[in-house]
């Protein structure tokens, strides 16, 4: 029997009870870039390749309005059983006015299965303005950013939102019925900690569910007040937290960004989390992990830092603001040689760090000769890399989409293609495949916006994964009969049977094979 705060040796293997048989693998997207090891790869595509996504055949289905601002990845669930409407594949998205949205994925999306706001305003409950929390890179209001995550054994979502309640500013963890959209397991649950402030602290980070427990993370909003990194745990059927960690106890800031993508965890359980610029004293015997990727373990009702890995130059990326945790962890499959278990994380500094899972190396002081390897990037990274078939699919800002190849444990120097388009905004990609055939990389360009600055349309981009040179699709190319919604950053596109689902301002798109070619 489970108790939680106890470590499990392993992953439980998921099986929903309220799923049916699912036909031609289906592919179910319930967590941030389709899995713990935040790979970015859906493996089981079987309708979308690259001989049809193209301008002729492929485009934009659906433009839907919801009533705010979509940052976290849509998920997705095929076959679930809805009582007295059969089985329905469901599309689950957030949005920054505090509301959930579960849609049937093959319908015309003018109606929700089911609608959840937690905003009340005949209740005295709102979300919290931008510019009130110091920094208004997320407005004009700030609900739920950080993608939710599934647990189909007990049908529940998992959604972390922010409100302000009679002017007070809270954040709660809410636990949904994936049928209904009711609070389950007594919740939803305030989230407290000593010294956790729930203005200044900002969930961007996806959620992970990983042996029955749930890891929420903070970072800020912009670097704005006295704040800190939080990792919290809460038991996923009790919502009773667990354990709360505080990345910089004796300082301040520390944050995990990870850019809208997830910390990661492995087959253990163990958590993978980067922290961005603050105080690190971890080095000489102190507590504070500023700009460091963490190997972080729940044990009873502590979370332990069991080993880290920390920048020989982390005193000038904190100084220079170049975080180390803007970036999001991956953890690679297992590879040949005295290395097998890589992760691999990038951040502000121009660096891509692969390391050592089982030995991450600490800090020396004299360089990084405790990274497996490192690979210069052209500029910085905000997001996650994706990971297929031995290839790296890495965007970095002001750059083109690059591909470094993994032999025998190591990375190519170089990028082995590369895309002809150098594009403004960081992204995290996503993969799409049938295994280890017709794949696909997606990304979403998110252009002109900044603070103050138009929010232009976002530009969906298809590339074939087996040299992302040849371009396949993007949405620019029919003018504006493929125009995706007005552009937010960091949004996770989400490839699942045959449609791609992006978040936008104010809306979400859906984009498959047209009418006249998916009748045929």
């Amino acid at each position: 029997m489970f108790r939680e705060g106890f470590r499990l040796a392993g992953l439980l293997t998921f099986t929903a009870s309220c799923l049916g048989s699912v036909s031609h693998a289906q592919t179910a997207v319930m967590t941030s870039q389709y899995g713990n090891a935040r790979t970015g790869a859906n493996l089981t595509e079987k309708i979308l390749n690259p001989s049809n996504v193209n301008a002729r055949q492929f485009g934009r289905l659906h433009a839907v309005s919801v009533d705010g601002d979509v940052y976290a990845q849509p998920l997705y669930l095929p076959q679930v059983n809805v009582a007295g409407k059969g089985k329905r594949n469901l599309l689950f998205v957030v949005t920054e006015h505090d509301s959930v949205y579960a849609f049937d994925a093959d319908g015309d999306f003018k109606d929700p299965l089911w609608k959840d706001s937690f905003a009340n305003t005949k209740a005295g409950i709102d979300t919290v303005a931008g510019d009130a929390a110091g920094c208004a890179l997320i407005a004009p209001e700030i609900g739920i950013t950080a993608t939710p995550v599934i647990d189909p054994v007990s049908d529940t979502i998992y959604v972390l939102a922010r409100t302000k309640e009679k002017n007070r500013p809270v954040q709660r963890l809410h636990a949904l019925d994936l049928i209904t959209g009711q609070e389950k397991f007594k919740g939803p649950v305030e989230i407290q900690a000593k010294g956790f402030d729930p203005l200044l602290e900002n969930p961007r980070a996806a959620l992970l569910l990983a042996a029955n427990v749930l890891y929420l993370g903070w970072a800020s909003n912009c670097d704005y007040g006295a704040y800190h990194g939080w990792l919290m745990a809460y038991g996923s059927r009790s919502l009773k937290q667990i354990a709360a960690f505080n990345t910089s106890p004796g300082g301040s800031q520390g944050g995990i960004w990870a850019a809208d993508a997830g910390f990661a965890a492995d087959a253990t359980g163990t958590v993978f989390a980067a922290t961005g610029n603050g105080n690190f004293t971890a080095a000489a015997g102190g507590a504070d992990y500023g700009d460091s990727l963490l190997k972080v373990e729940l044990w009873w009702h502590r979370l332990l830092v069991r080993d880290y890995f920390t920048p020989f130059n982390q005193a000038q990326l904190a100084k220079t603001d170049s975080d180390l945790g803007s970036g999001g962890p991956v953890l690679l499959p297992d590879q040949p040689g005295p290395h097998p278990h890589l992760v691999v994380i990038g951040g502000k500094g121009n660096v891509l760090y692969v390391l050592d899972r089982d030995k991450l190396g600490r800090y020396r002081s004299d360089g990084n000769s405790n990274a497996v390897q490192e690979i210069c990037v052209e500029s910085e990274m905000m997001g996650a890399p994706a990971s297929w078939q031995g290839h790296l699919f890495v965007q970095a800002s002001y750059d083109s989409l690059k591909d470094y190849a993994l032999k025998d444990g190591r990375f190519s120097e170089d990028p082995v293609a590369h895309t002809a388009k150098e594009i403004s905004s960081a992204t995290t990609p996503s993969v799409s495949s049938d295994e280890a055939r017709n794949g696909i990389v997606w990304t979403i360009e998110s252009r002109g916006f900044g603070r103050g600055g138009e929010r232009r349309t976002a530009v969906l981009h298809a590339y074939d994964a087996t040299n992302v040179a040849d371009e396949l699709f993007n949405s620019d190319q029919q003018g504006s009969r493929d125009a995706a919604g007005p552009s937010l950053r960091f949004t996770i596109p989400t490839v699942a049977d045959g449609h791609v689902y992006i978040g936008a301002s104010k809306e979400f798109d859906v984009y498959g094979l047209l009418d006249s070619v998916a009748k045929k």
